[in-house]
């Protein structure tokens, strides 16, 4: 019997993936059939919890897969040469080491004050705007854009542009012609964040920016790997975080037992956040693959020496088997870990920059706004299409 063809669906609200669930369902390894030119070529999936982080943190699955053919969910997959997504340590780990220092956790907990100012004016203007009002446009967007902003240093004039890159670049093209809009967005940024780079070089200032061009200049990193770490860095700095606070709202809004009891502070934030993280099935499809330099065995199967494999976060994050009720938001939940920022060695660079953010501005949002509800029934709130990052187009709240 064939592998079953694997296509990403774009799914309503947060609806779970019905093909991840069956693959969850079908053990901890299955093939699949995805495309490889004009064709289908059978790989691997990975979804289960423990084999998830088996093959993430195993070196005998590779991350260097530029330069050759492999099948792929997307049409569209132009990453930079030097693009950490697609190195392995010590490389990896080199190019990471640039912009690590600026998201640890301490660093974040002292930005914890500016968060908080902020979410207060975004908050305000909210409550000026009233009611109905695209939360996503007035509190959503911003929070993290500025954010961003601030952290690398751009001018407040060139975020706008940041914004519309990380919308335009981090999608699945349909057709030739977005594929070649998309080229075109990505070089145009690729030209900014040189020129950037190149400012910083000859004027520092006490940001990102000028670490990495700091780092450029004493050859920790080349200029093609420093422009590829910062640029994906930003965007991935505000798109993804975007998406996933207007998730956790949505979801929040929902579920009015949940919100009410955040508002009457019967709820740990941080285990409430963590929860939404792992509950959330943050990205549309099957993420980037890797590829076996040996053979290697994964729960009951081989795979062989240049098998492709792909893992799957989101469906780990409802394995039966190490979460009980994985359908279910348990507020009060304790673990384990959940891998919505990843495992091994590509795990997220920024998710305490992401947990600070949410941490702030849920208690607030539902504190300041006690009537806060949908505006528009919840099957009228648009997804966006063709996004790898999934959320809502608008929210529009009331309150």
């Amino acid at each position: 019997m064939s592998p079953p063809e694997y296509g990403p669906p774009d799914l309503p609200g947060l609806d779970f993936d019905p093909f991840l669930a069956h693959a969850l369902e079908q053990g901890p390894a299955m093939k699949i059939l995805l495309p490889q030119g004009g064709e289908l070529t059978e790989c691997w999936l990975v979804t289960r919890y423990d084999e998830v982080r088996f093959v993430t943190s195993d070196t005998r699955f590779s991350r260097r897969i530029t330069g050759r053919p492999f099948p792929t969910m997307n049409r569209h997959l132009i990453p930079m040469g030097a693009s950490v997504s697609f190195i392995d340590p010590p490389d990896h780990t080199r190019i990471r080491s640039v912009v690590t220092p600026a998201f640890t956790e301490a660093r974040m907990k002292a930005l914890r004050p500016r968060v908080e100012t902020l979410v207060a004016e975004l908050l305000d203007g909210l409550e000026a705007a009233g009611p109905p009002t695209d939360l996503i446009e007035a509190v959503v967007a911003p929070l993290p854009l500025t954010l961003v902003g601030e952290i690398f240093g751009f001018a407040p004039a060139d975020l706008p542009r940041i914004r519309s890159w990380a919308q335009g670049i981090l999608v699945r093209p349909r057709d030739e012609a977005d594929v070649a809009r998309v080229r075109a967005l990505r070089d145009e940024a690729a030209e900014f964040f040189s020129a950037v780079i190149e400012e910083r070089r000859a004027a520092p200032r006490e940001d990102l920016m000028t670490d990495v061009a700091r780092a450029v200049d004493e050859e920790r990193v080349s200029a093609e790997e420093a422009l590829a770490m910062a640029s994906l860095t930003a965007l991935n700095g505000w798109h993804p975080v975007r998406n996933n606070l207007s998730n956790m709202v949505f979801a929040l809004l929902r579920r009015p037992h949940l919100a009410e009891a955040l508002r009457a502070g019967d709820l740990s934030v941080p285990l409430l956040v963590e929860e939404l993280l792992r509950w959330i099935p943050h990205k549309n499809g099957i993420g980037q693959p890797r590829v076996a330099v040996e053979d290697v065995t994964v729960g009951e199967v081989t795979i062989r020496a240049g098998d492709f494999v792909y893992v799957q976060y989101w469906a780990a994050n409802r394995d039966p088997d190490v979460f009980a009720c994985p359908a279910e938001i348990d507020a009060d939940r304790p673990g384990p870990n959940h891998l919505a920022f990843g495992h091994g060695p590509h795990y997220c660079v920024a998710p305490h920059l992401a947990r600070v953010q949410a941490h702030v501005l849920l208690p607030a949002l539902f504190a300041r706004f006690p009537g806060l509800r949908l505006a528009v029934p919840a099957e009228e709130v648009a997804f966006q299409q063709d996004a790898l990052i999934r959320g809502p187009v608008t929210l529009p709240v009331a309150w």
